[in-house]
């Protein structure tokens, strides 16, 4: 194999494989990228087994071929290299020799048809989804994911397409949040799945460069085509991303029951001036007192926080409410995380008593339930 490729190019493409690779493999090759040039690109793959990833590069190659190569200190070594053009030629002991400039690498390798190759399955499901939609849907809910390792079934994000629409729903069982988008679906068309929390970091991090993405799953996988329309010049970038990983087996809890039906108080807040406000008062919290109390009476939301340590902290805000008096308490962490993660400036706090589960709304499809804290 044998081959010239822009440095920068080669870099961006190493960069989009390498957060697969995990710093322990339990297998040598598993450290490894695989590399296969053809025609006018090169191909980069990795995997940890549970998860792969494959992207595309141009590339000018002379002679064909495959080899895997470490990824991390690969990418370590053509980001340092002096010159724009790097030219990588490989040797039949799986030694691979990188120049550029005045610098000169060999580095040794394992044979390319000893890695893994990426799964390849008949999909049951198959839907197309705007990239921006769906980064904003994963950004929304992804903070509630549980990492308990034994509460597996809640280590990911529900995705469940029915109804005509798409819902990803996460809870550690403590808060829930959901969000649904309408979407087509067709009865025979209609399926779920968990996505692991490792894949839904990945996607959440490759979203967002082109226009498109296309989903396709079964009971045991999951596969993500992500679009790039990054030109050329600037990542080197060709075709799509491709991303395939195994799903969560196993039933998701059902989060609809959780969600509180008698929430009569509602009060609309400015979601940043909320957001200042829960953060101001749990500034004196500690790791022992880490909960905010939220008090509201007479047209003023008031978020109080408290610690032997640190002392008091009292906080208002001018609101429209002429109910009952009533103060909760939560975790200030549970409430800032939704509203860090929405873009839109009105969200709608609804409360029923000091028992009671509180949710953060939108007025379109977002809701985020979040499990009150005892009153000392």
């Amino acid at each position: 194999m044998k081959f010239k490729i822009n440095r920068d190019h080669f870099t961006s493409g190493l960069q989009q494989v390498l957060n697969v690779v995990g710093t322990r493999a339990t297998m040598p090759i598993l450290g490894n990228v695989l590399i296969e040039a053809s025609e006018d690109l090169i191909s980069l793959t990795t995997t940890n087994l549970d998860l792969g990833i494959r992207c595309k590069i141009k590339a000018n190659v002379s002679e064909p071929g495959s080899l895997t190569l470490p990824v991390r200190k690969l990418a370590s070594i053509i980001r340092e290299m002096p010159s724009l053009e790097v030219e990588l030629e490989t040797y039949s002991n799986n030694q691979a020799k990188i120049t550029s400039g005045s610098s000169l690498f060999r580095v040794m390798g394992i044979g390319g048809d000893e890695f893994p190759p990426l799964p390849s399955f008949a999909d049951q499901h198959s839907y197309l989804l705007r990239q921006d939609d769906l980064q904003r849907m994963l950004k929304s809910v992804s903070y509630a994911q549980s990492a308990d390792e034994t509460r597996y079934i809640m280590n990911g994000v529900f995705f469940n397409f029915e109804d005509q629409q798409l819902t990803l729903a996460a809870t550690d069982g403590r808060r829930l949040a959901v969000i649904s988008k309408e979407v087509e679906v067709s009865e025979e068309n209609a399926g779920h799945l968990i996505l692991p929390a490792k894949t839904v970091q990945e996607v959440e991090r490759l979203l967002g460069k082109g226009d498109n993405v296309r989903i396709a799953f079964n009971e045991r996988q999951v596969a993500f085509e992500i679009s790039s329309d990054e030109d050329a010049e600037d990542s080197g970038l060709v075709d799509s991303i491709y991303l395939v990983s195994k799903v969560v087996e196993g039933n998701y809890p059902n989060y609809r029951q959780v969600i509180p039906k008698g929430n009569d108080r509602h009060i609309k807040l400015n979601r940043e001036n909320f957001a200042n406000c829960v953060r101001r008062a749990a500034l004196v919290t500690s790791e022992k007192n880490h909960s905010v109390k939220v008090h509201v009476q007479d047209n003023v939301l008031e978020v109080t926080g408290q610690s032997p340590e640190f002392g008091e902290s009292n906080v208002s805000l001018n609101v429209e409410y002429d109910g009952p008096e009533i103060t909760v308490a939560f975790n200030p962490q549970f409430v800032l995380d939704p509203l860090r993660a929405l873009s839109r400036d009105e969200v709608i706090f609804e409360f029923k008593d000091e028992l009671s589960p509180g949710v953060i709304r939108t007025p379109d499809s977002f809701l985020c339930v979040i499990m009150p804290l005892r009153l000392n």
